[in-house]
């Protein structure tokens, strides 16, 4: 019974993210919602009290994938810097191919009025970029700055970037074109001179269950 639950906890979610992705938060009505999972109204409100509920839910998938990719990087042991990169290519392809990851930063973008904020969604992604750079100044992997804080606003605007260009509709195997052509310019600028041959500009694409070429 639990596991069926569980099961039918997911479809909602699921549902919801593409309600929220294609009408955004205002329009996706819980009726639209609980007809895209299959389900009557009633069993939707057994699993969420509101549509606020909902959202975060779906924020909160959205954040454990993330999670779920990080501790994959961490096991592999890659460098900062290495898995800076595959994070900016892992974003570029989740946003492509899942509505949990599109909606939730569309939630995050029109809902900043929202308690908890909504935009801890963007927080989340951000802190990880953030971390990872800390991460490559403490090993010595940054080239020295003028700016102390340049690597971490060029990155975060990186990271944005990614959302950006995918919102446009332009085709994945293009947007993995551009993300390696960026991060042959990017590394230049972040990493010591003659060291950005140790990096793959082309990234890889890691799940928490399996590790495939992007």
């Amino acid at each position: 019974m639990q596991a069926r639950s569980e099961r039918t906890r997911r479809r909602l979610i699921r549902a919801g993210a593409e309600m929220f992705e294609r009408n955004g938060y205002a329009n996706a009505t819980l009726e639209q919602i609980a007809g895209a999972a299959g389900m009557t109204k009633g069993a939707l409100y057994f699993h969420f009290a509101s549509k606020d509920g909902l959202a975060d839910a779906v924020q909160e998938q959205g954040r454990a994938m993330l999670r779920a990719f990080v501790d994959e990087q961490r096991r592999a042991g890659l460098a900062p810097v290495q898995a800076l990169i595959d994070l900016t290519h892992w974003l570029a392809r989740t946003l492509y191919e899942d509505p949990v990851v599109r909606a939730g930063f569309r939630i995050a973008g029109e809902c900043t009025w929202r308690e908890p904020p909504a935009t801890a969604f963007h927080q989340a992604w951000i802190g990880e970029v953030l971390r990872l750079i800390g991460q490559a100044r403490e090993a010595g992997d940054l080239r020295e700055h003028t700016a102390e804080e340049g690597p971490e606003t060029l990155l975060s605007a990186v990271v944005c970037g990614v959302e950006v260009l995918s919102g446009t509709g332009m085709p994945y195997p293009e947007l993995r074109r551009r993300m390696g052509a960026l991060w042959e310019v990017l590394l230049p600028a972040l990493v010591p001179p003659g060291d950005t041959g140790r990096y793959r500009t082309h990234g890889r694409y890691v799940t928490a269950t399996n590790a495939e070429a992007a």
